[in-house]
């Protein structure tokens, strides 16, 4: 077993610990404790940046936050509150449609199970873990670009897409880390542990981390 999966707690606590800033839009999803808000914001997340995501959430968060709310909406006029996340158009008219889906077929209550959520056209599992973890409070790990990208430089896995660390990350990963371990790594990688020039030199777990270079 190698280091860094031994000292997992350590590592863990150490970048909790080192109380790095977060980002406005994972601090509103942390707030949420709503399936459905966790759901659509999430939609607006993918393949975006979150200092733009969060404006553009506020904006759709006006316009509703039930599933019916969004029933009378029009696809032009949510696309337009959701101007510039990633393919604006095609997730106004996919919340929409979820939406409606919602109301009709679920009674207007998001579904607490991974294999519901992934029906949903557009849903994959990060979406859908995400939505169990912070909507409902059921262990699940969210992996994202930079849960994928640390857990790899740590070692703690050794895998080539995020489903494939998602199923890594559940046997290694002690359960009581499934709800936060996004957020944590999150933070993490947006601040320190960057896709590109990772700042090491501030790192608090270097001594764990088998990509550390002082």
């Amino acid at each position: 077993m190698n280091k860094s999966i031994k000292n997992i707690d350590k590592i863990i606590n150490g970048i909790k610990n080192a109380n790095l800033p977060q980002r406005d839009f994972v601090k509103m999803m942390e707030t949420f404790h709503d399936p459905f808000k966790v759901l659509i914001c999430c939609i607006l997340s993918l393949r975006t940046n979150d200092l733009t995501t969060y404006p553009c959430s506020l904006r759709m968060l006006e316009l509703g936050t039930k599933p019916e709310d969004f029933l009378n909406i029009d696809a032009e006029t949510l696309a337009n509150a959701i101007y510039p996340v990633g393919f604006y158009k095609n997730k106004a008219q996919q919340i929409l449609d979820i939406s409606r889906e919602l109301v009709e077929k679920y009674d207007s209550k998001v579904p607490d199970s991974i294999e519901e959520l992934v029906k949903f056209k557009g849903v994959g599992r990060k979406t859908a873990n995400l939505v169990l973890a912070k909507g409902f409070g059921i262990p699940a790990i969210c992996v994202d670009v930079h849960v994928h990208r640390i857990s790899n430089r740590l070692g703690w896995v050794k895998t080539k897409t995020p489903e494939e660390t998602e199923m890594a990350l559940r046997k290694l990963l002690p359960k009581k880390y499934w709800l936060d371990i996004n957020t944590i790594l999150v933070t993490f990688g947006q601040n320190l542990c960057r896709p590109t020039k990772p700042m090491c030199a501030k790192c608090p777990i270097g001594e764990y981390c088998r990509s550390f270079m002082p």
